[in-house]
Formats: structure tokens, C-alpha cells, sequence
């Protein structure tokens, strides 16, 4: 049989993601706070973008069009002005634009004097601070000075003062850039020496020095040298307690016993030591002014209404506002010439409308998944953590209409306000515990809740619970769990087993 080529027509169906579907994907998994500084970097690159102008301008005749949506009877619009109102500090003046004249400088006023004309012109020093590098009024003034110094600034004015050489100075400024927040050096010392191509005696010797530094202790390598190096400051590194802090696992599992004997002191004398270890401080540099943490800000509110069901609402100041310049479109598209201007201008247009089109999907389907959660868990509103029930992201992707892995991105870095607080949409997705008397089954995170509170209620009945005895309480309340799973839940909770904590209650 001779072999030959030929061509042949095949027609079939695929998914593509194209460039567009990939943002629209990104956009839907990005938390609020991302979101925002997506959207300021398209609205730097792409000229038919622009935030909302929140002050009206009906008499001019000048308003852009405006993008509105309808979602589940609630208007999403996207242009809206009353909120996430756009500064007009932001926007560039023609001073900064055309060079000619000085930002600073404006046309005088027809009431001045010609002598104050002949000094020459005027300055509008109410422009002042509103530059990178100038204060703007007494308020910028006062931050400025009452900033809380971080930990590395402080170390850094100790080393200047200490009297070390160039290269001394420069091996404590790498030091000191190895300082966590908490005080610690995590930098590898080696590491250090091979990279500053310097003897490891000077390193150590640089160090030993800065152990000297305040706040006491800092810049130690492990928590018992941090001990330690207060201990000396306060005259108190004897022999015993320097077995006491080489033994710091004895004191964690609460064994006295062991620790009287390896020290060689009686009860009296170790209750004094732990007591004196007890009013050291583990993390020194946690004092110090660090990054401040970011506020969460919830992306729904969840509310209850006058019927006494569940409203489901948008935060609308984290959704940004942004729309096409159509009229800017018309004006730029008339006066260009050549081919590549106008794809530029299509491509633009193209750009700015899928954006707006992927910013109203996005707010639909968090919407659409938060209302799917709430109604799974209304038990939890009204009743609380002990009524939370199981839930995984078939449930609500099949209640929805949508695939898993879309839930998944909606939820992750997505947090609801409630009447019961701030939650991650994630915190409702818990796995199942089965029941042992047919009922339904309990979820993951109220079964934790009821371990917690059979522990926390030893202290009033003064009855120690083993692991054994919690999983007999909760199997008479119908739980039916394993020993392995209390105590992984015991151990996610942070609480210490029976024996430590009887010896904690003696």
C-alpha cells in the first residue's frame, strides 16, 4: 500500500483562554487591596481610562458615559462618584506639564500693590507640601516627628556611637539588616564571613558588641542566649540558672522534678528562678515600630432584615470606579493618521471595556457565591459557632452553577461582615464529622468549639479531661470522633495535653 499525503477538514471544540479570560480569572482570585492597585496601573497605561469624577458637572455638558450594571435587582454602577472619591491632587497641573513657569508661581492678584509687583512675582506657598518632599502643614510636621522608630533605625544609632572602624561599622550594618521583627539575628554568620571576605573572629567580636546594644538582648541568635544576655546584664547568670536555661524543654513539659535536680536547687530556690525567667522578655525588638498591618476591610456586609432573613450586600467603596472617556475616544480617534495610532486606540478601547466587563462579573459572582454561603449557614448567624455547618465548594458550585475552582478563587482573600464579626468566606468551608445517632453531621470547626469548652470548664469542675474522656462526652452528644482527631484538634487549638496540664493546675 503506497503511502501519500493528503488534507483533510476536521472540525471540533476547545477552550481557549485568551488573554482577556486570563485577566478576568486574575481579577476574580485578587483581594480588594490588590484589586485597587491593578486597576491604578491600568488607569496609568491605558489613556481611555478614568476614575469617576465624584463632583458633578450636568451644567458643562462634559460628563463621559457612564457604565452601569444590574445585579439581582441591586444596581451595581460602576461610575459612582458618592464614594471612593478621586483627589484632584493626583492629576498633573499645567505648571508640571510645561516648564515655563515655576509650580509655585501664580498670576497675581488685581488688588496687589505695585510695590509688591516690583519684588517680583508672587508665590503661592499654599501649594507647599504637596510635593514628595515637603511637609504639608502642621499635621504632615507632627507625623513626621512623632514616628515610632523601627528596631534596625535604633540599632543603627547605637553602632554609629559604639566606635567601631569602617569595616567594623560595615559588618554591623549587615548584622543588623539581619534582625527580625522580633529582635532575633536570623543572619547565618559563615554566610556573612564569605561574603564580606572577613575573618569570623571579627564578625563574632562586631556581634558581641552589638549584644551589648538596647534594648538587652537583642540581636541573640537562639531565645536561651536571649535569656541569657539578660540574665548578665542584671548580674544573675550563676550556674544554676544557666542549667535552667539549657534546659528550657524541662520547664515547657512542666517537669520540676527534673529540673530541681539537674539545677541542684530545692523547690524554693527553682519557683525564684522561674519567676525571675518569667519577667525576662522572649522578643526584645517587639517594642519597636514595625510596617503597620493592613486593616481588613470586609468586601460583604451581611445584615439581618425586617423580615427577619439575611441581606447580602456589596462593600461599594472597595469596588473601583472607573469608566471609558468616550468623548475622548471620538476626539483621538478623528485625528489619527497613520495605522499603527489607530490600532493603538482600538486596542485601547478593547482593553478598557473588558476591564469594566471583568470588574461587574466580579462583583456579580461574589455577590452571588456570598448570598450561596449565608444561606447555607444561617444556623451559624443566629446560633452561633456550634451550629456551623459542613460545607465544601461542590456545594456551593453546584447551588451557583459554577465550577469549583471559580468558588475557590472567590473566596480566597474575600472576608463578610456579620453580626458575629469578620470572616474569611474560606472559615465557612469546614469538613464534616459523621453523627452516631443518624442525625446530620457536625462540622469540623463546631466541634472544635465544643473540645475548647469541655477544656476550658476544667477549672470550675476541677476535673482534668483526657483525650479518652473528651471523645466519650462528645459521642454521648452524638459526635461521633476519634482519638487521633481530638487530640489534632486539641493541638491546633494550642492547648497542652491532660498530664501538663495537671502539673500547670498544681
Amino acid at each position: 500500500m503506497a503511502l501519500g499525503q493528503r488534507l483533510e477538514l476536521k472540525q471540533g471544540q476547545g477552550l481557549v483562554i485568551t488573554p482577556q479570560l486570563q485577566q478576568a480569572i486574575k481579577l476574580l482570585q485578587l483581594s480588594n487591596l490588590e484589586l485597587e492597585a491593578v486597576v491604578e496601573a491600568e488607569l496609568e497605561k491605558n489613556p481611555l481610562l478614568q476614575r469617576e469624577d465624584p463632583e458633578p458637572v450636568a451644567e458643562t455638558g462634559q460628563d463621559s458615559e457612564r457604565e452601569t450594571f444590574e445585579s439581582d435587582g441591586r444596581e451595581l454602577e460602576l461610575g459612582d462618584g458618592n464614594s471612593l472619591r478621586a483627589g484632584s491632587d493626583l492629576d498633573a497641573s499645567n505648571s508640571d506639564l510645561y516648564g515655563d513657569e515655576a509650580p509655585t508661581v501664580r498670576e497675581p492678584d488685581s488688588a496687589a500693590s505695585s510695590a509688591d509687583m516690583s519684588d517680583g512675582p508672587m508665590v503661592d506657598w499654599s501649594k507647599a507640601g504637596k510635593g514628595g518632599g515637603s511637609f504639608d502643614g502642621d499635621e504632615d510636621m507632627e507625623r513626621a516627628l512623632t514616628r515610632e522608630k523601627t528596631l534596625q533605625e535604633h540599632l543603627t544609632d547605637q553602632a554609629l556611637i559604639a566606635g567601631f572602624s569602617a569595616p567594623e561599622m560595615a559588618i554591623a550594618q549587615v548584622l543588623i539588616d539581619g534582625v527580625d521583627e522580633g529582635g532575633y539575628l536570623r543572619a547565618d554568620l559563615s554566610e556573612i564571613s564569605d561574603r564580606l571576605g572577613c575573618d569570623p573572629a571579627l564578625i563574632e567580636a562586631v556581634l558581641a558588641t552589638c549584644h551589648g546594644f538596647e534594648p538587652t538582648g537583642v540581636m541573640a541568635r537562639s531565645v536561651p542566649e536571649c535569656l541569657k544576655l539578660q540574665l548578665i546584664e542584671r548580674n544573675r547568670f550563676d550556674p544554676a540558672m544557666e542549667a535552667l536555661i539549657d534546659n528550657l524543654e524541662l520547664l515547657a513539659r512542666r517537669d520540676l522534678s527534673a529540673l530541681r535536680k539537674v539545677c541542684g536547687v530545692d523547690d524554693e530556690d527553682l519557683s525564684d528562678m522561674i519567676r525571675e525567667l518569667k519577667a525576662l522578655t522572649p522578643r526584645p525588638g517587639a517594642a519597636f515600630g514595625s510596617e503597620p498591618s493592613q486593616t481588613v476591610v470586609p468586601d460583604v456586609f451581611v445584615r439581618q432584615d425586617a423580615t427577619g432573613g439575611w441581606r447580602v450586600d456589596l462593600n461599594t467603596d472597595t469596588l473601583p470606579r472607573v469608566l471609558v472617556d468616550q468623548k475622548y475616544h471620538a476626539q483621538v480617534v478623528g485625528g489619527a493618521r497613520s495605522s499603527e495610532e489607530k490600532s493603538y486606540l482600538s486596542e485601547c478601547l478593547n482593553q478598557a471595556n473588558w476591564l469594566i466587563k471583568s470588574l461587574d462579573q466580579r462583583a456579580r459572582t461574589i455577590l452571588k457565591v456570598s448570598s450561596e454561603i449565608v444561606r447555607q449557614q444561617d444556623a451559624f448567624l443566629v446560633y452561633g459557632v456550634e451550629h456551623l455547618r459542613p460545607l465544601n465548594l461542590k456545594t456551593v458550585a453546584d447551588a451557583v452553577g459554577m465550577h469549583e475552582s471559580t468558588i475557590s478563587r472567590v473566596t480566597s482573600n474575600k472576608y463578610v461582615s456579620t453580626p458575629r464579626g469578620v470572616f474569611e468566606l474560606k472559615f465557612f468551608f469546614t469538613s464534616s464529622i459523621s453523627s452516631n445517632d443518624g442525625s446530620e453531621a457536625h462540622s469540623a470547626e463546631s466541634v472544635r468549639h465544643k473540645i475548647k469548652n469541655l477544656i476550658d470548664g476544667e477549672k470550675s469542675s476541677g476535673e482534668i479531661l483526657s483525650d479518652d474522656r473528651i471523645v466519650e462526652i462528645l459521642k454521648e452528644a452524638g459526635v461521633d470522633i476519634a482519638r487521633r482527631t481530638v487530640a489534632k484538634y486539641r493541638e491546633a487549638l494550642r492547648i497542652p495535653s491532660s498530664v501538663e496540664r495537671k502539673r500547670q493546675l498544681k
